[in-house]
This record gives structure tokens, C-alpha cells and sequence, in this order.
């Protein structure tokens, strides 16, 4: 199976999975205040997701500097011995350090968004549970 088809499955079974979420009568005591909370995020999920990128930020911030002061000294070296692969290793050099900045800005990205998602979740929780709690309020006072 090819990583598209893989991706359209896992794509069209969570489109099902809302889709029916979306339309199913909620229990007892869910909705409308009731107590339930309709809004689920899976917060220990998403703090696990954000460590990880932040421990992989650190260990790549770390790890992938090693090799860059020794790289740059040998591409100086052999460009100074009038050898042709010094600025082919000079490009080695600058290629990888432009990666390793991607990456490392894609991992603090990632680790600050979710940890951003996680306290955003929970203020719309607590102002959705209000809300409702306060229509209830009002539709058993209307009564």
C-alpha cells in the first residue's frame, strides 16, 4: 500500500468518525450544560506530542551542531591546499546547517503551537461551559 492510499484511508475513516460524532444525539446529561463537556481535547495527548518536540529540539539543537566546526575547518583547509573539494564541502557545510535550522524551527513550532492549543482549549471550555450554564439559567427562569 502506498503512503497516498494509506493517507486517504486514515483521511476518510476520521471523516466518518466526525461525521457521525456530529450526528449522534449526545447521552445524558451531555449538551446544553448539562455537566458533560462536549469539547474533548485530549490534553495529556497533546502534552506528550509537544515534549517529545521539545526534547527532539534540544537533543537536534545539540547533536546536529557537532560536525559544524569541524566541517567548516576542513572546507577552509582543503580551499586553502588549492584542493577543488573544499567548497564542495564548504556547500556540505552550508547545506546542512540550512536544514538543521528548518528543522529546529519546525520543532519549536510544533512544541509551542501545542503547547499554545492545550491552554486555548481549556479558556473555550471554560467560557462554552459558562455560556450554556447561562442559557440554562435563562430557559428555566422563561419557564
Amino acid at each position: 500500500m502506498t503512503f497516498e492510499q494509506e493517507w486517504a484511508e486514515l483521511r476518510a475513516a476520521a471523516a466518518e468518525r466526525t461525521a457521525m460524532q456530529i450526528n449522534s444525539i449526545p447521552a445524558e446529561g451531555g449538551g446544553g450544560g448539562g455537566g458533560g463537556k462536549d469539547l474533548v481535547v485530549h490534553r495529556d495527548d497533546l502534552g506528550a506530542i509537544g515534549n517529545d518536540a521539545y526534547d527532539l529540539l534540544g537533543r537536534l539543537g545539540k547533536d546536529g551542531d557537532i560536525a559544524r566546526a569541524s566541517t567548516f575547518d576542513a572546507a577552509t583547509a582543503l580551499t586553502n591546499g588549492n584542493f577543488v573539494s573544499g567548497s564542495a564541502v564548504l556547500k556540505v557545510h552550508d547545506f546542512w546547517q540550512t536544514h538543521l535550522k528548518t528543522l529546529l524551527d519546525a520543532c519549536a513550532q510544533i512544541s509551542n503551537h501545542l503547547d499554545y492549543s492545550k491552554a486555548r482549549h481549556a479558556k473555550d471550555e471554560a467560557k462554552i461551559e459558562g455560556e450554556l450554564t447561562r442559557i440554562s439559567v435563562l430557559t428555566e427562569y422563561m419557564k
